[in-house]
């Protein structure tokens, strides 16, 4: 393990920003998103690099290491992957007033680190800050207009998935989640309220962040949309935590997986059976926004794996020895 810690220019009135971003199976977008964070003005930051990937290109591997070796990253080479699991672990090595969660994929413009922490200035009741995502994909084949107010349903966490735009959305406002490419949060939610990222939601790791905001509105801070704190997201094919297909058995079940389990921790019973119509008619059925086709042997196919998700959330919170949430990562004081 490698450890680097860059020289910090900063003073009592600018708010520390300790930028994290895990990484598995990237090579060249993962230099070129290091290099887009190192070039911010900003005037306080680190930046923690948690590694999952056995080996790299020798290119890559060489730039981390002279990264590390000039303290311009702390980089921290793991012998798991786990998205969660590498987000807890660089929140227990990292100094930061602020905490900015980004993928492995991304271009930030000047200013992304200062809006992130304009956004929480002189409002305590902000626990986190969720960025505007210029998502390359999506925006390339959407002709969706641009949103000012999403609507109330947004805020409803049993039908909000298929209402929350947070790349098209132009105007701050509250909003009951963000995106885990582009997210920040207080100091206090980690040390005084001690929350961390469930390291049992799987795969993709899909709905690992809703889970966590979700617990953060519990704390009664709440989360606040902040659209000039916005980045592109690349969204690579491979690597990152989509290195599985969709089309693939594993992905199917941990999307499955991962929605019920985020579903069971934190909904209500009736805010339950509405995610699970929503998700059945979406995902199973095939009906919009998903559009899927196929007859009924692809939507028998889809149901097995929406019951087989349903059963293995169900098994994940009762099994014996994991209901802290911590399976990879280690527990350290911050």
């Amino acid at each position: 393990m490698v450890e680097a810690m860059g020289e910090i220019n900063t003073d009592d009135k600018t708010p520390l920003i300790s930028v994290v971003i895990p990484t598995y199976g990237r090579e060249d977008v993962l230099c070129d998103s290091i290099k887009s964070v190192l070039a911010q003005t900003y005037p306080a930051f680190e930046l923690i690099v948690v590694d999952q990937t056995k080996n790299h290109e020798q290119a890559t591997q060489d730039f981390l290491d002279r990264m590390a070796a000039e303290k311009k990253i702390q980089l921290y080479q793991v012998d798991w992957a786990s998205l969660p699991a590498a987000r807890n672990y660089a929140i227990e090595r990292s100094h930061g007033d602020i905490f900015l969660f980004l993928d492995d994929d991304v271009e930030l413009p000047e200013g992304c680190l200062a809006a992130h922490a304009k956004g929480f200035e002189g409002r305590p009741e902000v626990g986190a800050i969720a960025g505007r995502v210029f998502d390359r994909m999506k925006l390339s084949e959407s002709t969706k207009p641009e949103i000012e107010k999403l609507p109330p349903e947004a805020m409803d966490p049993g039908i909000a998935w298929y209402h929350i735009d947070l790349v098209h959305t132009t105007q701050p406002q509250q909003v009951l989640t963000a995106r885990g490419c582009n997210m920040s949060f207080r100091r206090e939610i980690f040390q005084e309220h001690g929350l961390r990222f469930d390291e049992r939601f799987q795969g993709s790791a899909i709905r690992e962040e809703s889970d966590f905001c979700l617990r953060v509105r519990k704390t009664g801070l709440i989360i606040w949309y902040e659209p000039e704190a916005h980045l592109v997201h690349l969204g690579e094919a491979t690597g990152g935590c989509h290195d599985i297909s969709t089309r693939s058995l594993k992905y199917q079940t941990t999307f499955y997986h991962n929605h019920f389990l985020m579903a069971l921790k934190n909904l209500t019973p009736n805010q339950l059976v509405r995610l699970s119509g929503n998700l059945f008619d979406c995902h199973v059925l095939g009906n919009p926004p998903c559009n899927k086709g196929g007859g009924p042997v692809k939507i028998i196919s889809r149901f097995g794996f929406y019951m087989w998700g349903f059963l293995l959330a169900c098994w994940t919170l009762i099994k014996p020895g994991n209901r802290d949430g911590r399976l990879y990562s280690e527990p350290v004081s911050m």
